[in-house]
């Protein structure tokens, strides 16, 4: 398996392997035209695993010249356990801390048990006393 920077040439086994992911959400802002704009704007910063030309691991990543933010961690079923969200990370995390940027967060749903119990058991600390709020612009 090996780890390559993403591009929108993988857009359409993203997706799939997205939809396929429980506890992942997809929006509006996961459309091609938009995930290209994000690439463009944090290049080397998201990856892709690849087994036999196929993605089977994703993340993005992107920051704001002060925080870094991970979007879309995922990894297929059934290769899960071993070690490729962990090397994914560790790329975007390298990534930022050569743009000079020293501190990163992600988003869960609270409900998405895998996931939480992933970020936790690697050292990510959960957050209380933080809301989000959105608005459509």
């Amino acid at each position: 398996m090996e780890v390559a920077e993403m591009e929108l040439g993988h857009y359409e086994q993203m997706i799939e392997l997205w939809n396929e992911t429980e506890g992942l959400v997809l929006s509006e802002a996961d459309a091609k035209p938009n995930i290209e704009r994000f690439l463009r704007r944090n290049a080397g910063l998201s990856f892709v695993c690849m087994q036999d030309e196929r993605v089977v691991g994703t993340i993005m990543c992107g920051h704001d010249g002060r925080r870094g933010f991970l979007y879309h961690v995922a990894v297929s079923r059934e290769l899960r356990g071993n070690g490729i969200a962990k090397r994914l990370v560790e790329r975007s995390l390298d990534g930022l801390r050569a743009a000079g940027v020293d501190k990163c967060h992600l988003f869960t749903l609270e409900s998405n048990d895998i996931g939480n119990r992933y970020w936790s058991g690697t050292g990510w600390e959960r957050r209380s006393g933080i809301l989000l709020y959105s608005k459509d612009v």
